[in-house]
């Protein structure tokens, strides 16, 4: 049962930064999921996957995996590129390109 420690990106549909300053710990699947011939539905028997731990630090993510026994990676974070033009720009009279419709 191997773990996954990543710090989530930035929701791409809106501007704010909530849920992506904490890192989070996740168990990976270990059994396939199966389908329910009745009805469709996908179920699995592992209940660590329904399991999702956040941390306020790397380091205390990977201290609970280490004190726990769980073999764990740890993802790179994601770091959002800054955001240097704003909305007026797009108007500015002095643009390198001009704005059309």
């Amino acid at each position: 049962m191997t773990a996954r420690i990543y710090r989530p990106a930035r929701n791409a549909m809106q501007s704010g930064k909530g849920k992506s300053k904490q890192w989070v710990l996740v168990h990976e699947a270990t059994s396939a999921r199966s389908i329910d011939p009745l009805m469709g539905y996908t179920s699995s028997s592992d209940m660590s996957q329904q399991i999702r731990l956040s941390f306020e630090t790397l380091e205390e993510a990977e201290a609970y995996a280490q004190r726990n026994g769980i073999p764990y990676s740890v993802q790179p974070a994601h770091d959002a590129t800054p955001k240097r033009v704003s909305y007026p720009d797009n108007f500015r009279s002095d643009r390198k390109t001009p704005w059309t419709h």
